[in-house]
C-alpha cells in the first residue's frame, strides 16, 4: 500500500466536491458541506490510507447525492469512473444507501439504513474505512457542537430521529463493522465518541464525564 498525504487525484477529487456541493452546507450550520468531506480526508490520510482511499473519502457524498438522483451505473461511470476509475466508484457504491433495492423496490428510511448495514458484509476494506471515516467525523462532529452549546436540543433538533436514535445509528454502525471483521485502529477513536455521545443522549449526569474521557483519548 502506498501512503500519500497529497497527491493532484486528491486535488483533483477535492475540487470536484467543492464544484458538486457547492451551495450546500452542512445540517443546521452555516458550514460549507465540503468541510465535511475535506474531514474525512483528513481522517482517512491521519491512519495512512492510500491515495484511493482518501479519493473515496472525498468524492463518498457526490457519489451517494447521486445516487439519491436515480443516476444509472453508466452515468456514475461517466461521471466519477472515468474520471476518478471504477475501483472509486465501487469503493464508495459498496457504502452508499442506496433508493432502490436489488428488484428496483424503492426503501424507506429505515430500510435505507438496515440495506447499508446488511451490505458491509460484502464491502472491502478500504469500503469500510471510508465508512468509518464517515461515521468517526460526522459522531465528533456533533459531540463538538453539544459541547459547545448551552442549548443541546437546537443541536438535536438537527436530524430525522431523536437523539437516542441519533446516537443508537452510530452505534449500529461501530458494532456492524466489528461484527463484519474490521479491524481498523479507527474503530477505537469512534468508540470513544460514540460512548460519549450515548451520554450526552441518555442524561445530563454522565456528560460532562463522557466529553471528558473521548477529549482524554483524543489527546492520548
Amino acid at each position: 500500500m502506498t501512503i500519500t498525504g497529497y497527491s493532484d487525484r486528491i486535488n483533483h477529487a477535492l475540487a470536484f466536491a467543492a464544484k458538486h456541493h457547492d451551495q450546500q452546507v452542512r445540517k443546521g450550520t452555516r458550514l460549507p458541506y465540503l468541510t465535511h468531506p475535506a474531514n474525512v480526508a483528513i481522517i482517512l490520510t491521519r491512519y495512512e490510507r492510500d491515495d484511493q482511499t482518501v479519493v473515496a473519502g472525498i468524492l463518498h457524498d457526490v457519489i451517494e447525492d447521486c445516487v439519491r438522483e436515480a443516476y444509472t451505473r453508466l452515468m456514475l461511470e461517466q461521471r466519477i469512473g472515468d474520471k476518478f476509475g471504477c475501483d472509486v466508484l465501487d469503493t464508495v457504491l459498496a457504502v452508499t444507501q442506496r433508493r432502490l433495492d436489488d428488484d428496483g423496490v424503492e426503501l424507506s428510511y429505515d430500510e435505507r439504513r438496515d440495506d447499508y448495514l446488511e451490505r458491509l458484509s460484502l464491502a472491502g476494506d478500504a469500503a469500510r474505512w471510508v465508512c468509518a471515516a464517515d461515521a468517526l467525523h460526522n459522531a465528533a462532529t456533533l459531540l463538538a457542537d453539544l459541547r459547545r452549546t448551552i442549548d443541546p436540543d437546537t443541536v438535536w433538533r438537527r436530524f430525522t430521529a431523536n437523539r437516542e436514535d441519533t446516537a443508537r445509528w452510530y452505534r449500529r454502525i461501530l458494532d456492524r463493522l466489528r461484527s463484519v471483521g474490521f479491524q481498523g485502529d479507527i474503530l477505537r477513536e469512534l468508540d470513544h465518541v460514540v460512548v460519549a455521545l450515548e451520554a450526552w443522549a441518555r442524561d445530563e449526569g454522565t456528560r460532562e464525564e463522557a466529553s471528558n474521557r473521548y477529549t482524554g483519548a483524543a489527546e492520548a
